[in-house]
């Protein structure tokens, strides 16, 4: 497929499109890849190539090592694509929570290095306010924001709070917060006639109040990357617009760490701008399946394998 550069957004996953072996072709067959990799390894002082191809699932989805591990993938296709088809940069990108950092990168805001070991210091503070503040995740299905974001305010107190964590397209949404607050709003939707109420896998509340024990430092750790102004508009998840100053950029990526991905208004944002092609770099292909629901029309390409690259013209 050819793509136009003016009508193509690259979309970068988030946490959950992990797999065991995930990128491993990739740097197989493309030095850029190889190299992306092994980079990657020197900066952590570990070989997280290993861990991603050889390891157990338990160490790939501990979060400190899920989120270098996407963010290293995702910029390991992005570079073999821009090795391919030099001078044509896409028109935006967007990544969903964690990939909102790799877009970054890509966009040239962070260097990789900065990039990976901000998403390292992401993961670690993101795990250990799992352990002081356990919490939890859920993805229902079939009810609206507004309908959840009422069940949310019902179901929170001054000390338990769950909120609408993920706008991810019409139908699945997802919330997060306090336990005993998550599992009074899980009834409250089922009540309201969700399809579906499924708790997540997880331990952490990503994108709730829950986060807030770690915000000071996840601030700090941001205004000490070396960000600058991105070559690229990136649609922050906050802000739902496309940033290009790296103080906008900053801001966007502090605000993230308790407030909601705003993705189904992204990517209906993107349409507008007359975006129709969606290339989702990285791993998996979870987002490809938000953007068919939010716009049906999209075309969808997954950027990831090298079977993937032969289907680029």
């Amino acid at each position: 497929m050819m793509l136009d550069p003016k009508t193509t957004a690259f979309l970068f996953p988030g946490q959950g499109s992990q797999t065991l072996g995930m990128g491993r072709d990739l740097a197989a067959v493309f030095a850029e890849a190889r190299q992306t990799f092994e980079e990657a390894n020197e900066i952590l002082g570990f070989s997280l190539s290993s861990l991603m191809w050889h390891g157990s699932e338990a160490e790939l989805n501990a979060t400190l090592n899920t989120q270098p591990a996407l963010f290293t993938h995702s910029l390991a296709a992005y570079r073999v694509f821009c090795a391919q088809h030099p001078g044509q940069p896409p028109a935006f990108m967007a990544g969903h929570s964690l990939g909102q950092l790799s877009a970054l990168a890509a966009a040239g805001a962070l260097t990789f290095s900065d990039g990976l070991r901000l998403v390292r210091r992401r993961g670690e503070l993101m795990q250990r306010a799992g352990e002081e503040n356990p919490g939890g995740m859920a993805a229902i299905l079939n009810l609206d924001t507004p309908a959840l974001e009422r069940i949310c305010a019902e179901a929170s107190t001054a000390a338990e709070i769950v909120q609408v964590a993920n706008d991810n397209s019409p139908g699945q949404v997802v919330i997060s917060g306090a336990k005993l607050a998550l599992e009074r709003a899980l009834e409250l939707a089922k009540a309201a006639g969700a399809r579906r109420a499924i708790p997540l896998a997880v331990s952490i509340a990503a994108h709730s109040p829950l986060m807030t024990c770690i915000q000071l430092e996840w601030d700090a750790a941001v205004q000490a990357a070396g960000f600058r102004a991105a070559s690229i508009p990136v649609i922050g998840n906050v802000a739902c617009a496309p940033l290009t100053q790296a103080e906008d950029l900053r801001a966007d990526v502090c605000a993230q760490m308790t407030a909601r991905v705003r993705w189904t208004e992204s990517v209906r944002w993107l349409f507008t701008q007359g975006v129709t092609t969606f290339v989702e770099t990285g791993n998996g292909a979870v987002l490809a399946g938000l953007v068919k629901r939010i716009q049906p029309e999209a075309a969808c390409l997954p950027l990831g394998n090298p079977a993937d690259f032969s289907a680029l013209q």
